[in-house]
Formats: C-alpha cells, sequence, structure tokens
C-alpha cells in the first residue's frame, strides 16, 4: 500500500494556501469548467496507454462513461473543499489502490505509480487555469502561478510522492509539453471522443426525427468547442483536422461565453456550483469579506 509522504517538504516546493481566498477554491467548483472544458481534461488524461489500460481493466469507462466523470468530479471537489480535506485526498488515492495490471508489452502499470498519479493531477490543474482563462475570465500570468503554487498543497493532501512535480510554473508548462509528445490515440480515447465523428447519441425518449432536427446545431457546437479545447496534440493523435478558420470561430465563441459571465454569476449558487463548494464557502466564509 502507498503511504502518505512523511517527508518534510521544502519551502520552496511548499506550495500556496487552499481556502476560501484561493483562486481554486474560487473557480474550481464551477460548473463552466465541466459543461465546456470536460473534453480536454478527458482527453489528456486518456491519451496516455497506461490510463486508458486502468480505464479499460479496472472502470466502468465503456458501459457507463458520464456517470464515472461525474463521480470523479465530486471525490476531487470533496477533496479541494471538504472540511477533513486530507482524509478525503487519501480516500481518493487508497480508490486506486488496485487499480494495476500489465501492458500489452509486458510492462507493469499502477495508477499509484508517482509518475502516473501526478500526470492525473497535472490533467486537473491545466483544466483549472485553462477553461477558467478560457470560458470564465482571463487570468493573469501572476493569478496563474498563484494556482500552480496552490496545486502543490491540493495535491499534498493524496499523500503520494511529489517527486515528478516540477517546482516553479514555468517549470509545469514545460512538464505539460513533453508530456503531450507522449499522447497516443488509445483505445479509451478513441471511445470517449466517438461523438465527434458520428454525433451525439440520441437520448432513449427522443423520437429520431425531432433529434435529427435538433442535433445538427448541438452536433456542430460540441465538435467546436471539444475539439478547440483539446491540446495540438491529442488532435494530431486522434486525426481530427484543425484549420486556422476553425481555431478563429472557437475563440469568438469562448469571448461570448465569457462575456456572459455576469449572467451567470446572477444565478443562484446550486445552478453555478458544485454542492462541495457551496457547503465550504458557508462554512469559511472569505476572510475579505467577512472584515
Amino acid at each position: 500500500m502507498v503511504k502518505a509522504d512523511q517527508s518534510t517538504t521544502p519551502p520552496e516546493v511548499s506550495g500556496a494556501p487552499l481556502g476560501p481566498d484561493s483562486l481554486t477554491w474560487k473557480y474550481f467548483g464551477d460548473f463552466r469548467l465541466v459543461l465546456f472544458g470536460f473534453q480536454r481534461i478527458s482527453a489528456t488524461e486518456t491519451a496516455f496507454p497506461e490510463i486508458s489500460r486502468g480505464l479499460e481493466e479496472h472502470s466502468k469507462f465503456f458501459g457507463d462513461g458520464f456517470g464515472r466523470g461525474v463521480r470523479t468530479f465530486r471525490a476531487i471537489n470533496k477533496t479541494v473543499y471538504g472540511p477533513e480535506s486530507e482524509q478525503r485526498g487519501v480516500e481518493v488515492r487508497d480508490f486506486h489502490q488496485h487499480v494495476k495490471g500489465e501492458m500489452p508489452d509486458g510492462s507493469r502499470y499502477h495508477a499509484l505509480d508517482p509518475e502516473q498519479f501526478y500526470w492525473i493531477h497535472t490533467t486537473f490543474v491545466d483544466h483549472l487555469i485553462y477553461s477558467t482563462d478560457m470560458f470564465i475570465r482571463r487570468l493573469s500570468f501572476e493569478e496563474k502561478v498563484q494556482i500552480f503554487e496552490e496545486s502543490k498543497t491540493w495535491y499534498r493532501l493524496y499523500g503520494v510522492s511529489d517527486r515528478f512535480q516540477p517546482r516553479t510554473y514555468e517549470e509545469f508548462l514545460s512538464y505539460w509539453d513533453t508530456m503531450l509528445v507522449r499522447c497516443e490515440s488509445t483505445k479509451v480515447l478513441r471511445y470517449g471522443t466517438g461523438y465527434l465523428v458520428q454525433g451525439i447519441p440520441a437520448p432513449r425518449h427522443v423520437p429520431r426525427p425531432v433529434w435529427r432536427l435538433i442535433s445538427w446545431p448541438l452536433n456542430k457546437y460540441a465538435h467546436l468547442i471539444s475539439v478547440g479545447s483539446m491540446p495540438a496534440q491529442v488532435r494530431a493523435a486522434l486525426g481530427l483536422p484543425w484549420t486556422p478558420a476553425q481555431e478563429r470561430r472557437y475563440q469568438r465563441a469562448a469571448a461570448i461565453i465569457r462575456r456572459l459571465n455576469p449572467v451567470f454569476e446572477a444565478l443562484p449558487q446550486r445552478a453555478r456550483y458544485w454542492p462541495a463548494a457551496i457547503d465550504a464557502r458557508k462554512h469559511q466564509p472569505s476572510e475579505r469579506t467577512s472584515r
């Protein structure tokens, strides 16, 4: 069993605190990150053979991919926002104890291998920074640095070795690019993005003629946002074409979504945030708003 890392964390990698005044708390629980950015995080995770293999052999991805995604985000939100965050992180870690096996080439994989586990965490950090910047509001470089520093504190909650964790945000960006070079068109990645080629499946109780009428604009929109949000390396692995004209349309659509931010913020909290984020705000109000 992988146990919590008991070593003392050097000051330079200690990270910034999570809490009501952190940017991670402000944005990670926002539904828009999943609504518009789910394909980026899903694709960057499943483009790696070991992770794809683990999902094939140890999850219900093929039969209940949506449900698995919801359960994952609930668990991570409870880790970030929960009043017993450290324990929640350990629960997430220990849930993956059994996720291990053999690759086709005979090598072994294990979800708690520090390199693999940190890569999964990296996809969530990238998801938070990218989707906030693209679909909520533009972040300054300093704010991106802050989120990365907060992600160090977040990662320590899992109790897995941080020896693969970059020390600076600049190193994090280099690490991200280096890892994306290794992505492949895995079975799970192809399955999870099949709707981008074949179209969104018709819901069970929607008549076929009605679905044919309404699915065309939905498919166009889903393709634009989903493919546009993917890293170029993942698009290339899948053989999905992406032209400069498509990129311009994607950027225009994202700009419209950002401009709608005041409308979204006027909605009740239950329509904007995961329950864990709402509960955390109730119990730990921001110092800035409580003064």
